[in-house]
């Protein structure tokens, strides 16, 4: 097997993995506080890191680091995203969540011109532009421009979005940590700051779980770190620009949980929304790897 179809075969496993990770989390929405399905999915992500850096003899170099503060505000929006993420998972439909949240390539253009001064053309702001009509698509019935949707999930639709933002955000800080620390280190110390981070919202109400629930969020955090290994490997073994696209595979995964785990038909606004955010993410990967060049660093992002 070449090179290349291994990374594409774990891309594309890695985000099956995410899906059903956010699928465990949704299940638990009802009676798991938000804060607490955090720490759950970053504590045992965090051992398999562990695990995994030990195994490879990287564990001790990994907290070597000479950015500390950087790995901090990257962990911080990170912790946020994923705040915001598992809530709307509580709120909206599965393949609405997994829809809104392809807008984060889309913000992370926008957040590069402003915050890294990166030249972005007519073309690619067309395409953002693009992407965002089919944001306003999947939302035109959270807006409640057609009355059958309540004010709560227009809040987990702005809570999706946020969401994105702040993925892209933590990507921007990702961008700027490559220059001295390495993708270990940027895995660990997001794990390990994600949990400790998330302790600070046990004074909200944490819950004993029952026995189902904390099966399902101990599952969720191991398997995450299982598809964070994966996605660095992809990463590893094919060019960027080969993988990222493979993001969207997780689309039709997520239809299929949402109709057969969640009984949730997703309407026609998100499947139309969708393609068009697709389109539009995809359009963006390619414009980029032509102005650019490959970019073949992973992001290190925890989803």
């Amino acid at each position: 097997m070449s090179p290349t179809l291994r990374g594409i075969l774990l891309k594309v496993t890695a985000v099956s993995i995410f899906t059903v990770m956010m699928a465990l989390i949704k299940e638990t929405s009802a009676e798991v506080p938000t804060g607490q399905q955090v720490f759950y999915r970053a504590f045992f992500t965090l051992l398999v890191v562990v695990g995994w850096l030990s195994a490879r003899g990287g564990f001790r170099s990994a907290l070597l680091t000479s950015n500390i503060k950087g790995h901090l505000w990257r962990s911080t929006a990170g912790a946020a995203a994923m705040s915001l993420r598992f809530f709307a998972l509580g709120v909206l439909t599965f393949p609405e969540v997994a829809a809104l949240g392809f807008t984060t390539p889309l913000i992370l253009t926008l957040l590069a011109a402003i915050m890294l001064g990166e030249v972005v053309r007519l073309f690619r702001l067309t395409t953002v532009a693009l992407g965002f009509v089919g944001v306003l698509i999947v939302l035109w019935p959270s807006l409640n421009l057609n009355g059958d949707r309540s004010t709560y999930e227009l809040f987990g639709a702005i809570a999706i979005i946020g969401s994105a933002s702040l993925a892209a955000l933590a990507q921007i800080f990702v961008r700027r940590l490559v220059a001295t620390e390495s993708t270990a280190q940027i895995v660990f110390y997001l794990s390990f700051f994600i949990t400790v981070l998330s302790l600070g919202s046990i004074p909200f109400g944490w819950v004993v779980p029952s026995f189902e629930a904390n099966v399902m969020l101990i599952i969720a955090g191991l398997i995450g770190g299982v598809g964070q290994i994966c996605l660095t490997a992809a990463y590893r073994n094919a060019p960027a620009s080969v993988v990222a696209p493979f993001d969207y595979s997780s689309m039709l995964l997520a239809i299929a949980i949402g109709y057969f785990w969640f009984a949730e038909t997703p309407t026609l606004w998100t499947i139309a929304g969708a393609i068009v955010i697709i389109l539009s993410g995809v359009v963006i990967i390619w414009r980029e790897q032509i102005l650019k060049g490959r970019r073949n660093t992973p992001d290190g992002s925890l989803q």
